[in-house]
């Protein structure tokens, strides 16, 4: 029998990147998922762009993942993602920063204390100021004084000492991101916050502009807020001071505590030393002299500990030819 000639399958086409991403963590917000989908719909028909929304559900419990398939299959633009389990809101962002193809990414809540309307301020400061970031500013917040807006205050003051970024609003999720920004963005632990300060380390432009802040529509909020995560989020900045900072030269942190505390126990130690010698006084039972055997000892533990981290940042970086700079634009060969 004569077989007819062998042809391979069609390639497969894929869909044009959209001109703009909006990525959402979402949690157990079924009542939220129609009215948001519209004013989402209704926000980014405005603004005369492609788009694409990607929602991810962190491991909704109360129906949302079956309200978001009925939303994409009425307009397949809104693409879901659902989680096996609830990993949390810096995960649910990393998993929608993967999947989003937009040349600028959009984040927000999806219970639309942040307003669809303004992303299109966002996107208009960005082209104007060519700036990476751009960041929306809460001026008008809903929450309440004692428990959320003043704990706030004090931590943008204390984020933009530590991170070196000025923003007066960090908390807000209403941001936009150049896409090869956050791609190259890797997030851990609860850094969803910090995502500006982050970037930061590849010299981004960061602008801010003010937008509103809406009262919930449903509910309360499902991730967690208030006062009780206030260690998490020093704890997180000073990881980051660190990441920001010494990621690169471990040395300089560990050895400088090493030198101190190695120095401060050499001196103590002398000055025990001539007491003994000249002033002929028994130094063995004095607290002092086990306090500078301790901060020599300490102190040769932490340069021992710099050494260490600079032989990890080293197989880190070299094995997986990660560079420890980056380029914002390279002008090369003749001009056009």
């Amino acid at each position: 029998m004569t077989q007819g000639p062998i042809t391979s399958p069609p390639p497969v086409r894929h869909a044009a990147a959209p001109d703009l991403s909006v990525v959402i963590p979402l949690y157990n917000e079924v009542e939220t998922v129609p009215e948001l989908a519209r004013r989402l719909s209704e926000a980014l028909e405005r603004l005369g762009r492609s788009w694409e929304v990607v929602v991810v559900d962190d491991g909704s419990s109360d129906g949302s993942f079956e309200a978001l398939a009925a939303v994409h299959r009425a307009d397949p633009r809104f693409r879901i993602i659902q989680l096996r389990r609830n990993f949390g809101q810096t995960p649910a962002f990393a998993a929608g920063f993967d999947a989003a193809r937009g040349a600028v990414v959009v984040t927000m809540d999806a219970d639309l204390q942040n307003d669809p309307d303004d992303i299109g301020k966002l996107l208009d400061e960005m082209d104007a100021g060519g700036y990476d970031i751009v960041s929306g500013w809460r001026q008008d917040r809903k929450e309440p004084l004692l428990l959320r807006r003043i704990p706030s205050f004090f931590g943008n003051r204390v984020m933009r000492g530590l991170t070196g970024v000025n923003l007066r609003d960090t908390g807000c999720s209403l941001k936009a991101y150049r896409g090869e920004v956050i791609k190259n963005t890797r997030l851990y632990g609860n850094f969803h916050r910090f995502i500006p300060a982050v970037a930061s380390w590849y010299g981004v432009r960061v602008s801010e502009v003010p937008v509103r802040d809406n009262q919930r529509a449903h509910g309360s909020s499902k991730y967690g807020r208030g006062l009780a995560r206030a260690p998490r989020v020093l704890l997180d900045l000073l990881t980051l001071h660190f990441l920001l900072n010494y990621a690169t030269r471990p040395i300089h942190i560990f050895g400088g505590m090493g030198i101190a505390s190695f120095g401060l126990g050499f001196l103590i130690s002398a000055y025990l030393s001539w007491v003994k010698l000249f002033g002929h006084e028994n130094i063995g039972n004095r607290p002092l002299l086990m306090l500078a055997v301790l901060l020599i000892i300490i102190g040769v533990q932490f340069v021992s500990m710099g050494f260490l981290g600079e032989l990890m940042v080293r197989t880190y970086y070299e094995s997986q030819n990660k560079p420890i700079y980056a380029v914002r634009e390279m002008l090369d060969g003749p001009a056009a």
